[in-house]
């Protein structure tokens, strides 16, 4: 049954199905909408949205649906247009309470019919499932308000740059909203408006505070070039692996900083002819299998539409470990449900996690999550802090 959500509050939950409008319990064969929202979070349904690579519903609404569908949006903006000009907040009042229950008809019955053309034309992405996860995941995280105290970087706030941070930080939402279709490759971007966790200045970093006791940050040794050597076949290096580049294929020449600006400079220049990287990485075996000259299909069953050669390795890298990333924090963030820690928020390839002192015994098993991996074992760079722009490196058996 085809349904769709009239809003995402926990306190608020309404449903229009069957041509009725729910606003307690959704009928148990309500399985097909358009998109995730957190009261969802327990029941198998399928999202068109996940369908359509997550474009928006202008984007993907049927020509026959367009002018009807161009109308209820025109309508939608001056209601939402109209409550920013009474100064209403809707993050504290049910939206459906204020607009008429007439068009709340029209509006689902569109969404409805959207969601059917997409279902039915699309084929079902073969990463469906683990992109629902991964949703669900950054829901939640979405959930818990970010501890901002801007005084530990009180004088960075006074040149022309960090006065511009200050501002934004009075006009955005203090929360990590992000956009898992934000990118072509599938990493993540933030949504406007929100914290920009993800562009933020390092400098500014010391702001962000836990709501427990410290930040606990989980990072990949060289994350990328692991992912190459997996995807060659080859096994994971255990120590660090610009240490074991310098020694085994640089014979020694330089120094451990030289090495890793070498092997990337190498890995992202298709016209790079270094004999000594080309020798021990096969970057061609990963392009040719994962590029078929024109898409690129991932192992974790993404499809990225209309790559060139210049781009095919690169994306075929980038994509696939910021999927493994994801995955990654999909099991962190289940094994973490009933413990008072939690996902704080991600930096593309690493997870920083708001853990309580009390559950710090959790480190380990938290490492070992991260680390374990599809393609082996990943070395995991360990971090902690008593605020994001103070972490410091810990030295734990296995990191």
């Amino acid at each position: 049954m085809y349904f769709q959500t009239l809003d995402s509050k926990n306190e608020c939950i309404g449903y229009y199905a069957n041509k009725e409008l729910h606003y307690q319990e959704l009928p148990l064969d309500a399985d097909k909408t358009w998109d995730y929202s957190p009261s969802l979070k327990d029941r198998h349904v399928e999202y068109a949205r996940i369908y359509s690579g997550g474009k928006t519903l202008a984007e993907v609404c049927p020509e026959d649906l367009k002018p009807t569908w161009n109308k209820i949006i025109k309508q939608l903006h001056a209601f939402l247009k109209s409550f920013k000009t009474g100064k209403i907040n809707l993050d504290e009042i049910c939206i459906y309470n204020l607009i008429p229950e007439f068009f709340l008809y029209e509006l689902c019955d569109a969404k409805n019919e959207i969601t059917k053309h997409i279902l039915k034309s699309y084929g079902r992405p073969i990463n469906h499932d683990f992109m629902v996860d991964v949703i669900r995941m950054l829901s939640d995280i979405k959930q818990q308000p970010l501890n901002i105290d801007i005084d530990p970087i009180k004088t960075k706030l006074v040149s022309v740059k960090g006065k511009n941070f200050h501002r934004k930080l009075q006009r955005i939402s203090r929360v990590c909203s992000y956009n898992p279709f934000g990118s072509i490759t599938g990493r993540l971007t933030t949504k406007p408006g929100t914290f920009p966790i993800l562009t933020m200045s390092k400098e500014y970093r010391g702001c962000l505070h836990p709501q427990n006791d410290w930040f606990l940050e989980l990072d990949y040794n060289a994350a990328e070039l692991r992912t190459l050597i997996a995807l060659t076949g080859q096994e994971q290096p255990t120590g660090d692996i610009h240490d074991w580049n310098l020694k085994n294929i640089y014979h020694g020449t330089g120094t451990r900083d030289t090495a890793k600006k070498r092997i990337f400079a190498w890995l992202y220049n298709p016209k790079s002819e270094d004999s000594l990287s080309n020798r021990a990485y096969d970057k061609e075996l990963v392009k040719n299998k994962y590029w078929d000259g024109s898409d690129v299909h991932t192992e974790f069953g993404r499809t990225i539409k209309g790559v060139d050669n210049h781009h095919a390795l690169s994306y075929t890298i980038q994509s696939t470990t910021s999927d493994l990333v994801l995955a990654k924090a999909v099991e962190i963030h289940d094994r973490l449900r009933e413990k008072e820690s939690n996902i704080a928020f991600m930096m593309h390839d690493s997870i920083v996690i708001d853990l309580k002192h009390d559950e710090r015994e959790l480190i380990p098993e938290l490492m070992k999550i991260f680390g374990t991996t599809s393609f082996g074992d990943y070395k995991v760079n360990v971090a902690l802090g008593k605020n994001f722009g103070d972490m410091k490196d810990l030295n734990i058996n296995g990191a």
